[in-house]
């Protein structure tokens, strides 16, 4: 399956602010699904994250895409909303030091994140679909490129998506 994933635009919301799964509007929303339009095949069926940010872009690329909850960004528990200056850093260094399995309080680990995007594009891949378009989150699509590409951790972990980019991506991996 070919799948055409692509990061939400801007979202309105206070630098330095943790906004995993906080439920924001974007910015630029028609200036963005214009551009992604040059890029993507017309007809393909398009899946998203239910989050504000995605599904602004959603409706404005698609006129019915679905929704998968396994597409949110990354839940911080207790973090989300806080500034990151506000969090501590004994907090972030614990967090840092176990990156890939280490949860904010209430929240989930970044294997947890991986492990429910990777279920979401093979349940679709097993749909039979030939292609689709995704519009999710940064840590979905680092997951994502990370797997389909067989990255270690320490390279997938670092990728960086900006806003309203789209990554083409083979799945399941050939």
């Amino acid at each position: 399956m070919q799948v055409y994933l692509i990061r939400h635009p801007e979202p309105q919301v206070a630098l330095g602010i943790c906004y995993g799964q906080l439920d924001l509007p974007a910015l630029d929303v028609d200036e963005t699904a214009d551009l992604l339009r040059q890029q993507l095949p017309a007809g393909l069926p398009l899946i998203s994250s239910p989050l504000l940010r995605c599904r602004m872009l959603a409706d404005a690329l698609h006129p019915s895409p679905r929704f998968d909850d396994r597409l949110m960004e990354m839940n911080f528990g207790e973090w989300e909303g806080r500034h990151w200056d506000d969090i501590g850093r004994e907090a972030l260094n614990d967090w840092a030091a176990d990156l890939l399995n280490h949860a904010p309080p209430g929240g989930e680990s970044v294997t947890m994140l991986q492990a429910r995007s990777v279920a979401c594009l093979n349940a679709l891949a097993a749909e039979g679909l030939p292609a689709c378009i995704v519009v999710a989150h940064a840590g979905v699509m680092r997951s994502a490129v990370g797997h389909a590409r067989g990255l270690p951790s320490t390279e997938w972990t670092q990728l960086k998506f900006g806003y309203g980019e789209c990554v083409m991506l083979a799945w399941p991996a050939v």
